[in-house]
């Protein structure tokens, strides 16, 4: 499974693909963590995968289905959350969502439903979704997120495998941290008027292959919530996606994150660091 997108949690990642390598993927996971985690980026992420159509390892990013994914308009990903409220999450939309999911997918071979803020679902939600847990369809995935599984009936819980996020600053170390500002920087950069500033940064990615690697990370992640927020939906995303949204179009959006996940395979292919670095600030600029 690629985590181009997903930053930190390592045991999470681990917990993730032994579970695919197995063929074990269970029905419903609760992502639990604190604001800004990446729960929802983990579940669009994980999402992706289960509607990608590559044949090797997945979500590839440039099927059909992943672009789909990416711009909130797969047919087989539902999304649903509450308010703001502590029982905003009412049980009419799990009914609606538990009829819907009974019914066989469009396209992919399972449809998942993002259930967000699930610490909103009122007690009455929450029984209405346990029938569906207790006997669930084969084709269909829950991805349930809260800030703790502890809000949720315990049979709830006892239906779905559980993965605990830490919060960033526990996640990351120095590298992550000056990728993290690399991103933020490179996303800056090529909204200014010259191209001095983004060549000025790149240049300390030439010889430090892991630095670009985890800076081309931050940018996938930073340039996907920016292309979900684009298109409507909504997410945890990276600081700074808001100010991309108001600048560029979502097909602007898109060619950039189509650029930082093209550079982020090259690295993988050991291209010549120089020449991708050149090639990706005259993509991006090209893209802004």
């Amino acid at each position: 499974m690629r985590f181009t997108s997903f930053q930190g949690n390592e045991s999470v990642k681990r917990q993730l693909n032994a579970l695919e390598g197995s063929g074990r993927l269970p029905h419903a996971i609760i992502l639990e963590g604190p604001p800004g985690c990446g729960k929802r980026t983990l579940a669009a992420l994980l999402a992706n995968w289960v509607v990608c159509t590559a044949q090797g390892e997945k979500p590839c990013g440039v099927c059909s289905a992943c672009k789909k994914a990416q711009a909130g308009a797969h047919p087989d990903i539902v999304v649903a959350q509450g308010g703001s409220g502590t029982r905003s999450f009412h049980v009419d939309e799990v009914r609606r969502i538990r009829s819907d999911a009974y019914i066989m997918p469009n396209e992919a071979p399972r449809k998942v439903y993002i259930l967000a803020n699930a610490d909103g679902m009122t007690d009455q939600a929450q029984n209405a979704l346990l029938k569906v847990l207790e006997e669930p369809p084969a084709a269909v995935l829950f991805l349930i997120t809260c800030l703790s599984s502890a809000s949720l009936l315990d049979t709830v819980r006892s239906r779905a495998q559980i993965l605990t996020l830490e919060p960033r600053a526990q996640q990351e170390g120095p590298q992550e941290q000056k990728a993290f500002e690399l991103a933020q920087s490179f996303s800056r950069a090529i909204m200014a008027p010259k191209e001095y500033e983004l060549l000025a940064l790149a240049g300390g990615l030439i010889k430090d292959k892991e630095l670009l690697r985890s800076t081309l990370d931050c940018l996938c992640e930073l340039f996907a919530g920016a292309c979900v927020r684009a298109s409507g939906g909504r997410r945890d995303t990276m600081q700074g996606a808001d100010d991309l949204v108001g600048r560029f179009s979502r097909a602007r959006l898109q060619q950039l994150l189509e650029t930082a996940r093209q550079a982020r395979r090259m690295v993988d292919q050991n291209a010549n660091q120089a020449l991708l670095v050149s090639w990706l600030c005259a993509r991006l600029r090209s893209g802004a």
